[in-house]
This record gives C-alpha cells, structure tokens and sequence, in this order.
C-alpha cells in the first residue's frame, strides 16, 4: 500500500508561509503540515488565502498548534488560559480549513511547578480534558505529541503519553525521532498506543539531540518501523528544504513491500 506523505512548514521557517506552501506545494506529496508560528501564523485575516492555495494545489493539510512560549501545564492561571485560547483558536481555524487534525504538545515543567508536583498534576489533566471537550464540540481530532529527551520536558515515554490521554478523546502523534532520544522503545510505544497512533513524525538523530536530521543520517532503524506503521500518515519535519528532497529520495528507495 502507497504511504501517506506529507511535509512540515518548519524547513521553511524563516520565509513567508505563502513561500513556504508554494515550494513544498511543487513535490510528490499528499499533505502540507503547517506550524502555526512565527511566519507561518495562521488567524481569522489570513487562513481563506492559504486554504484557497492548498484547495487549488489538491493538497490536504494539517496544522500544528503554536507551541513556542505556549503552556497548558502552567500553575499561573493566566498563561494556562492564554495558552488554551491560543490553542482553541488553531481549533477552529482548521476546522474551517478542512484540516485532517491538529498535534499539540503537552504542558511542560517550570521552576514553581517542580515543587509542586502534585498541582501540576492536576491542571495538566485539566488542561487535556478541555482541549478533549472543546475539540469535539468544534469538530476536529487532536492529538498529542510526544516530545524529545530535555529536562522540562513532560510526556517523553509511551508510558506517559498514555497516561495523559487515557480518559480523553485526544489521539497520539508518533514522533520517531523524539522517542529515539529518550529511550528508543519504539516497539513499546506501538505495543502501548497503537490505538490512539494516527500520525507520525519522520526526522533521523543519533540518540543524543533532537537534530531533526534527513532519514537515513541518524540511527533510527526505518525499515522496521515504517513497515509497523505503514497505514498512519507520516509527515517529514526535518530542518532543510535540502533535507527535505534527501528524505524523500530515501523513502522512495526503500522497497516498496516495505
């Protein structure tokens, strides 16, 4: 079965969005996923010009939630409800875009929240039942994604990742190489997620950073993986145009009974 492929905006993060979705528009790919930062904000004045390009270039698109200076685990009252309007508005904003989902990222630690453990806890939990609430009243699937080895860092194992979606409607985006920087369970997290597993993050490392490298310039072993997730749709968030084009020509060499 043909793989579902898509590309990330953020290779293209320092040129305009109408830029970026013009050049990656120009490959074999099926969908677009836009990272809704910086360049690349998407609001109510300007998401009808880059929908109507991506209707008239017959390509589908996701979006990523801001996540920059974004934290839906945050003890301070005021930055959690920032933090969720700022998501709540990506919400409907891709709902009126026909978007397939939307990924988020989970709160993550602070100086007040390490010492009150518990508290954190509970807005976190609160925080992702909201986003499970909201998303379903608006009509669009949200998943949460799993995130890199880095010490403020929350839902980094598949252990977590489940522990925060159970008692939700949210689903998971697999990002391989985040995973391989923690503990490269790969295996695990399938075995644990694979029914909330809708969407996956392609980009290669060497276990130690989050290098977001071409496929097949790290150490992650993609012939294995990309044949237990050969039915999710996969998108390249790799840091280059260039690496762009390399990943893409790695994917269309591996054999295709993979």
């Amino acid at each position: 079965m043909r793989k579902v492929i898509g590309v990330s905006t953020q290779a293209l993060y320092n040129k305009s969005l109408t830029l970026a979705l013009h050049k990656i528009s120009q490959l074999k790919i099926d969908f677009i996923e836009i990272v809704n930062e910086g360049y690349h904000t998407l609001n109510r004045h300007n998401y009808k010009v880059h929908m109507n390009f991506l209707e008239e270039a017959k390509l589908k698109n996701i979006i990523h939630a801001p996540f920059s200076d974004v934290n839906i685990g945050s003890l301070n009252e005021k930055v959690r409800r920032i933090s969720l309007e700022l998501l709540f508005e990506t919400f409907e904003i891709a709902h009126e875009m026909g978007s397939a989902l939307v990924v988020i990222h989970p709160g993550h630690h602070s100086p007040l929240s390490s010492r009150f453990p518990k508290a954190y806890e509970k807005v976190q939990k609160r925080s992702l039942e909201e986003i499970s609430k909201i998303s379903q009243k608006i009509g669009i699937t949200v998943t949460l994604e799993n995130m890199p080895s880095y010490p403020i860092l929350d839902g980094q194992t598949p252990e977590r990742i489940k522990e925060l979606v159970d008692g939700t409607e949210i689903l998971v985006t697999f990002d391989i190489g985040h995973l391989n920087t923690v503990n490269a369970q790969f295996d695990k997290f399938i075995e644990l997620l694979e029914d909330r597993i809708i969407y996956t993050h392609l980009s290669d490392n060497h276990g130690t950073n989050d290098s977001h490298l071409a496929l097949g310039e790290g150490n992650i072993p993609w012939k294995t993986l990309l044949n237990q997730l050969k039915d999710i749709p996969m998108s390249l968030e790799v840091k280059t145009f260039e690496d762009i084009l390399k990943s893409l020509e790695f994917l269309n060499k591996i054999p295709k009974g993979v």
